[in-house]
């Protein structure tokens, strides 16, 4: 399979792109990369050196990728931090590019926005540019909870309001929705959850909550349910192997000790997770 991946680049660490691209080509899937940004690290650091590339230039890159004749063999693209409206812009447009060259790829969108813990984190214009423009646009969707809220007005405290607030987001357009971080008052203090729908099915995968805070794994979990889309065309499947490879990686991560994701270190997790989880419909 062939997946075009529009996001972040970081130079040390794992986030946006260099989250997502190496877990898909551990998957068997290849790869065209463009980046959105280009930065030393991630933001979670507080400092950062870098910039938001041009939407001229990242429209460029895919004139170049359409010159080649490439087009029509995009199986899906995946888009992420994009750091401007004007590059939302361009993802879209390379969107409607791939559709008019494959009508069957599909569009995974993770719709960047901001967390629990830092509120919206994007410059002005580009969440509402995700509610607006970018998701009626998606096949499949993969918002955290925050982005959940943000997009729907849904307060999502207990499951039934995900679910009310995940069928509103279907009914804009996408047909699966992956909930990639979710924590209701059905959620045990010490499991963290996910929920993927796929049209008017739930599907709910509890994991224990590991001891630590990471950038770059909801950046992981959506590369990971895409390709598990492409390949099984199922959500509750693509939701049991991506939460099963995330919590191996982030179990690796947390006896590391370290910051950033041990996406090399533990990527036996991606191919054969250590550990299996099981969705259950709810």
């Amino acid at each position: 399979m062939n997946i075009l991946s529009m996001q972040s680049w970081v130079s040390y660490g794992h986030v946006g792109n260099a989250a997502a691209v190496f877990p898909m080509q551990r998957l068997g899937a290849e790869v065209w990369a463009v980046n959105t940004v280009q930065f030393s690290n991630h933001t979670g650091y507080g400092a950062w050196r870098g910039m938001v590339l041009p939407p001229a230039h990242i429209r460029d890159l895919i004139d170049g990728m359409e010159a080649r004749g490439v087009l029509p063999r995009c199986d899906a693209l995946l888009s992420g931090y994009v750091g401007d409206p004007e590059v939302a812009e361009a993802v879209l447009d390379a969107r409607a590019r791939v559709l008019a060259a494959n009508p069957a790829a599909l569009y995974c969108a993770d719709p960047v926005i901001g967390d629990e813990d830092t509120g919206i984190y994007v410059r002005p214009g580009v969440a509402e540019m995700m509610r607006d423009r970018v998701l009626p646009a998606a096949d499949i969707l993969t918002p955290n909870l925050f982005e959940l809220r943000y997009l729907t007005g849904n307060p999502c405290g207990s499951l039934d309001d995900v679910k009310i607030a995940v069928a509103a987001i279907q009914a804009r357009g996408p047909r699966r929705v992956l909930v990639t971080s979710l924590r209701t008052d059905a959620t045990p203090a010490d499991h963290i959850d996910m929920l993927a729908a796929e049209d008017d099915r739930f599907h709910l995968l509890r994991m224990p909550l590991l001891p630590l805070a990471v950038n770059g794994a909801g950046d992981a979990v959506a590369a990971i349910f895409l390709v598990h889309c492409l390949r099984s065309g199922s959500a509750p499947e693509a939701l049991g192997a991506a939460g099963s490879a995330i919590f191996g990686i982030l179990r690796r991560t947390a006896e590391r000790g370290e910051r950033e994701i041990a996406l090399i270190a533990a990527q036996e997790e991606l191919v054969s997770p250590s550990r299996l989880f099981v969705p259950v419909p709810v």
